[in-house]
């Protein structure tokens, strides 16, 4: 029988083991090292950077959890566990709290399936799909076993979009949201080189020669993603700036390549 392991290229580097270099972790390849280490010298805040991202999604997710009562939750592209992981956050909460993880790198799905291990009361799952194939995921008998779509669900697209490229862009972010019934929430954060461009752009270039293209949107362009939702304050900011609490560092905006937001689906 074939492992998911089977499927990893290790001859080319990919976003989610890169991110977990960066990050400290230990889940990638000589060729994810190099391409990390080519974009910290082009930009060295990256590392602060990708931290702020995450830290983005913990707030979100505990936002959700405790001050909007969401209780399922659809996760597009999990990269690699690492703690704590959204189904920690939000079970920390509310422990009966469903998840669904998505990704589509096959390491991913091997150390997810060991690892997102949910609390009793809840649970977990985690979907071997693409974004750019939104039916694959909501069709998906982990979705549905998983999540009640009469129910609110928190979508939850964080550091993905700007590997979508126009114009599949808004119309995937629509597919995913269509079958969320009222009262759902969007929680996403988008790359963009508003703040320090010529070192965002060379990251940008590096990710690109390394077969994985990106596109940074600035501020209008972003918020247009979020049309037709109701924006929860502070509305679309740097991801280190929404609702940062008293345990936010300090950190410098241009160090910052990432917006974020959440808004609900009236």
């Amino acid at each position: 029988m074939s492992s998911p392991l089977d499927r990893v290229d290790t001859s080319t580097a990919h976003s989610a083991r890169v991110y977990d270099y960066i990050l400290g972790g230990k889940d990638h390849y000589l060729v994810d090292i190099e391409a990390g280490d080519a974009m910290c010298q082009h930009w060295p805040s990256l590392p602060v950077h990708m931290l702020e991202n995450r830290r983005f999604m913990h707030r979100a997710g505990h936002f959700l959890a405790q001050e909007k009562g969401i209780r399922q939750f659809l996760d597009i592209g999990t990269g690699l566990p690492t703690a704590p992981n959204l189904h920690e956050v939000v079970q920390g909460v509310a422990p009966e709290s469903h998840v669904v993880y998505v990704d589509n790198d096959p390491i991913v799905l091997t150390h997810a399936r060991a690892l997102l291990q949910s609390s009793p009361e809840g649970a977990t799952a985690y979907v071997d799909a693409d974004m750019h194939d939104p039916d694959a995921i909501l069709d998906s008998p982990e979705l549905g076993e998983l999540l009640d779509l009469n129910q609110p669900v928190g979508l939850m697209i964080i550091g993905m979009l700007h590997f979508i490229l126009p114009p599949d862009d808004g119309q995937l972010v629509r597919r995913l949201l269509d079958p969320l019934p009222s009262g759902s929430y969007l929680a996403m954060t988008i790359g963009t080189a508003d703040f320090a461009p010529e070192e965002v752009g060379r990251v940008a270039e590096e990710y690109a020669q390394q077969n994985m293209p990106m596109v940074l949107r600035d501020l209008p362009t972003t918020t247009s993603f979020f049309d037709g939702l109701e924006l929860v304050e502070p509305g679309v900011t740097q991801v280190h700036k929404w609702r940062p609490g008293s345990g936010q560092r300090d950190v410098r905006d241009r160090d910052i390549a990432m917006y974020g937001a959440v808004a609900r689906k009236p």
